[in-house]
């Protein structure tokens, strides 16, 4: 049986067993509403990368090594009064707390076994934390035990020298007291050697005593550039001191952790922050962000969005079928959608998928196109009664027979054109596809099953024409009521706008010349096809988040205070990537491509495109006057390249708490990594490719770009091609075509004609897009399917609607005029309706869906007028060129009879 038949079948049983099927439907949609509620939001990088790009596995592989992205604590303050006085102490503290490595001892003293660092420490969700306070200590205690191993070294060879001058003066048959005078000489001789060294090194890095956190002159000599003016820190070191006025901390989450995890951690990292013993005493600041931080802000507000837009949907709908929709009960087809949304979002859940932006935005189009559904339904059971005398069982069951092939047929083409979007590369477009698809389903189900229960229970007297009278009395009466303002409201929506756009505009253009109004239709269409391309696409992430999020905020201080607002990482893999000629190859492209972007340490991170951060070869630039262990960046890779030799004896010196940051235990992944300022994920793909494009690493080892902003700008880059959008545009047209096709038994100019306006009306809307410079986004990528989908339906029913008037004997303008004054209102109804509902998209605080929702309250309107005014003119030319086309058969036939043979 076909889907449309079975439409019919379960009106035909709603009508017999109307209460069943209610306490069915009511019962279904209330456990899909408490299923729905189980949703989890998600932001995570799957939700926009297939885990089957080569790129998030790669991302994966780093994350198990490195830990994920970073949050960023930006320390704000004077960065003399921070490190040179307690404060360094505190901030230490902070970061031990952070990384869950507080003594248990001092638990007691650190928030208690309840709080927030004993949370962290028995959590175990941070791999590891990098900051100004463990850096400073980390680089002192190295120090204190390369002089202290060098004291003992240097006390081991003058007790070897006193002992062999000693010998050789007993072989020169001196005396036993001599020989002891010359040995002990000898000693005070190589430990005068080592002390001279040990100066020059104290004169080399400032240091006059112990180096210690305590210690400023240590801390002054270690931090500042002395150099420059007071308190501006090395170049060197500007992943951690990026000015005189901020310090950075950064924490990396393990991976693998699930969105609960992460958004714990966050909040017990914030939490963290806000003790008291953490409180700076100069007056300093923290200020917490980073993508991860941005990531969970966004999952939150995809809750709070999900809310408000459902509430707003709910009123916005109420109103405006209270205003357009003549029918009685007028808000049975929001009753009806709103059934359909509990269970399509309870099948979400049941199915362990998440909750994402697009899903959020799933739900106003799932009612718009659910309220529509059941106005269409519920409009031909009201006219089969008017018409028929009908009792209201009787008039459902006519209708549905009618309707059911009508409706079900626009409703499978429409679904048909949202399965185009399963060909995106990106998982949440998919998700959303698929989720409108099943909810187009479950919305016919739901208007021709419940539609139909409550319709035949509404009246058991004939509906006929007292149905009508009955019906419009409580109309009147309800407008009466609400007053004058109500009726100029619903005269202004839709009755004076429909009779003077389409029955004075459309049909009369149609009659007189159909041929002229589609070239005019097709010439501003082809100009918006064209112009469209030019359309601004918005990728910039910082302007499609909440703009309300102090996450956001603080990552535009990151970037004002440091030049950068982001990490690029590229992944090097091989067998030992600590052999030198490694080590060398990636000093190399790492001073070239900086270099051919314009960074050095005169221009600084502000007047580039890229700049350095901590990375493997900064391990190894011992030569510019930092310990090893505390190397950090300066002129890019610069200093001369150790040798092998070196580099082992350095990574025996060299602590993990420096290396696990850029190299992984096992010696087999690296990180070159580079920070970059905020910009459009278009930008940002550039950006990447012209890396790759220098990227040739040694045989042996391979080097891929790695992490969520790389992820981000793939993504982009794939839903913002306008080549990517026209052949979408075109499959989801195709896939309609082909569907009226089968429902219309391979009838091509039935099939075809619906889809001209449609085909017409994505130029047109790409046409105001452009001139009134709105701005499309990624979600964009779903405009031109569902514009195909919702315009395919109102298209469909009009030209079915025309063909059943033709049927019945009306003339050509005739049936164009009752089409258009029976089902056309229904369509107008619906499709204000509809249009109000995606509106509701305006009101979300994420301004990706915000801006969603504005260039689909554009393209949807465009869409519906589209087909209300060329749909008559396609109708009436091809039907002429129909009847055009038997003419000149018959002629053909009558000269091969009149022919000799």
């Amino acid at each position: 049986m076909s889907p449309t038949r079975l439409l019919a079948a379960l009106a035909s049983l709603a009508t017999r067993r109307p209460r069943s099927l209610l306490v069915g439907a009511v019962v279904l949609a209330l456990a899909g509403g408490a299923l729905a509620l189980r949703l989890h939001p998600s932001a995570a990088s799957d939700t926009f990368v297939a885990r089957t790009s080569g790129t998030y596995r790669a991302t994966q592989t780093f994350y198990r090594s490195f830990g994920e992205e970073p949050i960023e604590l930006l320390v704000k303050g004077d960065l003399r009064k921070l490190v040179l006085s307690s404060d360094i102490d505190r901030l230490l503290g902070l970061e031990g707390c952070l990384s869950g490595n507080v003594p248990a001892s001092a638990l007691g003293k650190e928030g208690g076994r309840s709080g927030p660092c004993a949370a962290l420490a028995r959590e175990r969700t941070v791999k590891v934390v990098f900051g100004p306070g463990t850096f400073v200590n980390e680089a002192a205690e190295e120090i204190s035990s390369q002089l202290a191993s060098g004291e003992a070294q240097a006390r081991r060879q003058a007790k070897q020298a006193e002992h062999a001058v000693s010998v050789a003066a007993l072989a020169q048959h001196r005396s036993a007291a001599e020989a002891a005078a010359l040995g002990k000489e000898a000693s005070k001789l190589t430990l005068q050697r080592f002390a001279e060294g040990l100066t020059v090194l104290a004169l080399r890095y400032g240091i006059t005593s112990r180096p210690s956190l305590q210690n400023p002159n240590f801390v002054e000599a270690l931090v500042f550039d002395r150099t420059k003016r007071a308190g501006t820190p090395k170049k060197r070191f500007a992943y951690l001191f990026p000015n005189r006025e901020a310090a950075l901390v950064s924490v990396r989450l393990k991976a693998g952790l699930s969105e609960e995890q992460r958004r714990r951690t966050i909040g017990l990292i914030r939490e963290a922050i806000a003790m008291p013993q953490w409180h700076l005493a100069h007056g300093e600041s923290y200020l917490l962000t980073g993508e991860p931080v941005i990531v969970a802000d966004l999952t939150s507000s995809i809750t709070d969005s999900l809310t408000l837009l459902a509430i707003a949907v709910l009123i916005v709908m109420a109103l405006t079928l209270a205003l357009i929709f003549r029918v009685l009960p007028r808000l049975l087809p929001l009753a009806i959608a709103l059934c359909a949304t509990a269970i399509s979002f309870g099948a979400l859940s049941l199915s362990g998928a998440s909750l994402t932006v697009a899903s959020v935005a799933v739900l106003p189009v799932l009612v718009g196109l659910a309220v529509d559904y059941a106005i269409q339904f519920q409009s031909r059971v009201q006219e089969a009664a008017d018409e028929g005398g009908l009792q209201a069982a009787a008039a459902v069951r006519r209708a549905a027979r009618s309707a059911a092939s009508v409706i079900g047929t626009a409703g499978i083409a429409s679904a048909a054109a949202l399965l185009v979007l399963l060909l995106s590369p990106v998982p949440m477009v998919r998700g959303f596809g698929l989720l409108l698809v099943a909810g187009i389903a479950i919305a016919l189900i739901c208007a021709f099953g419940i539609g139909s229960a409550v319709l035949a229970l509404t009246a058991t007297r004939p509906a006929g024409v007292s149905s009508r009278r009955s019906g419009s009395r409580v109309a009147l009466n309800l407008d009466a009521r609400l007053g004058a303002a109500w009726r100029g409201a619903r005269e202004l929506l839709l009755e004076n706008p429909l009779n003077r756009l389409v029955s004075q505009t459309a049909l009369r253009a149609a009659m007189r010349n159909p041929g002229r109004v589609l070239l005019v239709g097709f010439v501003l269409a082809l100009a918006g096809w064209g112009l469209g391309t030019q359309t601004p696409v918005q990728t910039d992430i910082a302007k499609l988040v909440p703009q309300n999020t102090s996450s956001l905020e603080n990552l535009k201080t990151l970037e004002r205070d440091s030049g950068v607002g982001g990490q690029i990482d590229l992944m090097v893999s091989g067998a030992d990537l600590t052999n030198a000629s490694v080590i060398r190859w990636m000093a190399s492209y790492e001073r070239s491509v900086l270099a051919q972007l314009h960074y050095s340490d005169s221009n600084g991170c502000g007047q580039a495109q890229l700049c350095p951060a901590f990375s493997l070869p900064d391990l190894f630039q011992v030569s510019q006057g930092t310990p090893a262990g505390a190397a950090g960046k300066h002129s890019p890779a610069s200093g001369p390249t150790p040798t092998q030799a070196e580099v082992n004896e350095l990574l025996k010196l060299i602590p993990p708490y420096f290396s696990q940051d850029v190299i992984s235990p096992d010696r087999r992944v690296a990180t070159l990594a580079f920070g970059i300022r905020l910009m459009s994920l278009q930008e940002q793909q550039r950006l990447i490719e012209r890396l790759r494009a220098n990227l040739h690493p040694p045989k042996g080892i391979s080097a891929q770009f790695v992490g969520l902003p790389v992820l981000a700008a793939q993504s982009a880059a794939a839903v913002a091609s306008n080549t990517r959008r026209l052949v979408m545009g075109l499959a989801g047209i195709a896939a309609v075509a082909l569907v009226l096709l089968v429902a219309f038994g391979g009838d091509r100019r039935r099939a075809l004609v619906p889809i001209v306006p449609v085909v017409f009306a994505t130029g047109w809307s790409a046409l105001v897009l452009f001139l009134t410079r709105v701005p499309l986004n990624p979600m964009s990528v779903t405009l031109a399917a569902l514009v195909t989908a919702i315009s395919t339906e109102f298209s469909v029913l009009l030209c079915e609607r025309h063909r059943q008037e033709r049927s019945a004997g009306h003339d050509l303008a005739q049936a164009l005029e009752r089409s258009y004054r029976r089902t056309g209102a229904a369509v107008a109804a619906s499709g204000v309706t509809a249009i109000a509902g995606f509106g509701v998209l305006v009101l979300s605080n994420i301004t990706m869906l915000r801006d969603f929702g504005l260039v689909t309250l554009i393209d949807l309107s465009v869409s519906l007028l589209g087909v209300l005014l060329l749909l008559p003119s396609a109708l009436v030319f091809a039907e002429r060129e129909r009847r055009g086309a038997q003419i000149a058969r018959l002629r053909l036939r009558g000269r091969a009879r009149h022919e000799p043979a």
